[in-house]
């Protein structure tokens, strides 16, 4: 987006505009943590793209997309002009004999060469894909609710924000799951539009309800119609994914809009990452994820101006 077209705060604050707030995610451009999800493009590729479209930033991507080395990850964003956003990171948090911190201390670790500011929490199941999952008793419960908060405190001792994502297949996933995590611990919100919609949440209405909890936001679109069927159970997430359930931002269900208008006058100050997820059958699909990511910021371009 250009200066002319993004929006001053409209608070009067000193806030970044929302076009220095966007960044990318390499799921847009099919690159997934999930064996067998599909044709996985380089990082050189992911972010000279992302670069050409004018994102700010990214977040990591999945184990191995990125160099590994703190310092070597860090040059390697920098020779894209990217700053790095922070990333996901799926945790086993519902099973009180498994301790979360380990895997989260690794992460924080790589975060000050690079400057990262956001873990991003997913309430891991234990298996592979996010087409199943099994439903958590109260003792999962209070485990899963307890490692939030000592994730939440851990992250913040080290200047980076902790933020719960609700996702299909994973243990939080429903909007009365989220308002669970968000009644029963401290750690914030990171809203993804898409994975709560296909969990039959209202994304909008959730974050107009806790704006003081939403930290960090992905934005997707999503075809309405494919996310009832994957609830129904009548097709698997990574089915619908492939089939195009998630839409470039504009061409979907979500009232991504309001979406946005409502967290930036309740004075949000975080990322909006732009993803949407998809699965590349070859090196043939290598120019859609680009076009798609382009249209997105083309609507939101609007929508802020």
């Amino acid at each position: 987006m250009t200066q002319e077209t993004a929006s001053a705060p409209p608070d009067g604050s000193t806030r970044r505009p929302v076009r220095e707030r966007l960044a990318g995610a390499p799921i847009s451009w099919g690159v997934c943590e999930v064996p067998g999800w599909g044709y996985q493009l380089d990082a050189d590729t992911v972010l000279a793209q992302m670069r050409a479209l004018g994102l700010a930033a990214t977040e990591f991507g999945p184990d191995g997309f990125l160099a590994t080395d703190p310092r070597v990850r860090a040059a390697q964003l920098a020779s894209f002009g990217l700053r790095a956003v922070g990333g996901f990171l799926p945790v086993l948090l519902h099973d009180a004999g498994h301790d979360p911190l380990p895997e989260v201390d690794r992460f924080l670790d790589a975060c000050p060469a690079t400057g990262a500011g956001v873990v991003v929490i997913a309430a891991y199941t234990g298996g592979d894909g996010y087409d199943g999952r099994p439903r958590l008793g109260e003792e999962g419960w209070a485990a899963l609710l307890g490692n939030l908060d000592r994730i939440a405190d851990r992250a913040s001792s080290r200047d980076v924000v902790a933020a719960l994502h609700p996702h299909v297949g994973t243990m939080v996933e429903t909007g009365d799951e989220t308002e669970r995590v968000l009644a029963g611990s401290r750690i914030g919100l990171c809203v993804d539009t898409g994975h709560l919609l296909v969990g039959g949440a209202d994304p909008v209405a959730l974050s107009a309800a806790h704006p003081d909890r939403v930290v960090h936001v992905h934005l997707k679109d999503v075809d309405a119609s494919r996310a009832a069927r994957v609830r129904a159970g009548e097709t698997t997430f990574g089915t619908a994914v492939r089939d195009g359930m998630f839409r470039p931002l504009g061409q979907g269900d979500v009232d991504i809009e309001t979406m946005v208008r409502t967290l930036e006058d309740a004075g949000y100050d975080g990322w909006y990452v732009l993803e949407q997820d998809v699965v590349l059958d070859g090196p043939g699909d290598t120019e859609a994820p680009n076009a798609d990511v382009r249209a997105s910021l083309d609507f939101l371009a609007r929508v802020v101006s």
